[in-house]
């Protein structure tokens, strides 16, 4: 759920023993702060403004399931709006499944963002499949070095390393990683290689199309 939504409770689907606080008729942001319970799980309503219709909008409501699981690294709340009803799915395996889809929507965006496979200039369908590779690969080795990077900063909040933070220092240092890589396997990165790699991949895979100025570059 966005930050800046503030539903109202309309119903609780989860009771607890105790002294528990009554969030019946009251809105999310003033109740979070008050909680002490892991897991929220209520009824809401929520208001919005329909699209216009002959120059007119109205206002309606609609009713949904809010989920809000405390989050420990993070030391806040993660809230879910859905309609997955409570006697479908539990509040901490809702959560858990839309965890697991925000990191997927991550994966994609740093594929298209950070491994170029957002554009493809090519219809060939060999070259797009290797390129699909390629950008799969580049992130199997990104995220084997996140790990790492992870489990030697274990004493740090691990939180603050997002994936998508770590995804641009990987992308600005991969020059740098290819060429421990190399060294690694007994090749020194010197100027032949890199020319090697300069004659490969200067050259215009369209053999057949027609130069403009070729009088000049000959």
């Amino acid at each position: 759920m966005k930050n800046n939504a503030n539903p109202l409770i309309i119903g609780v689907n989860r009771s607890w023993r105790g002294r528990s606080i009554d969030v019946t008729g009251q809105y999310l942001k003033d109740v979070l702060p008050r909680l002490r319970r892991e897991i929220l799980d209520v009824e809401i309503e929520v208001s919005f403004r329909r699209r216009s219709y002959k120059g007119k909008r109205r206002s309606d409501t609609e009713r949904f399931r809010l989920v809000a699981a405390f989050n420990e690294e993070e030391e806040k709340y993660h809230t879910y709006i859905t309609n997955i009803n409570s006697d479908i799915l539990d509040p901490e395996d809702l959560a858990k499944l839309y965890g697991a889809r925000w990191d997927i929507e991550l994966m994609f965006k740093e594929l298209k963002s950070k491994y170029a496979l957002d554009v493809l200039n090519t219809k060939n369908p060999q070259i797009i499949e290797a390129l699909i590779w390629v950008a799969i690969l580049t992130l199997l080795i990104s995220r084997r070095i996140y790990t790492l990077v992870r489990r030697r900063n274990a004493g740090k909040k691990l939180v603050r390393f997002t994936q998508l933070r770590w995804s641009i220092i990987f992308a600005k240092n991969a020059s740098d990683q290819l060429t421990a890589v190399l060294n690694y396997a007994g090749i020194q990165r010197d100027f032949n290689t890199v020319a090697d790699v300069y004659d490969s991949q200067a050259l215009d895979p369209h053999v057949n199309r027609e130069r403009f100025r070729a009088e000049f570059w000959s």
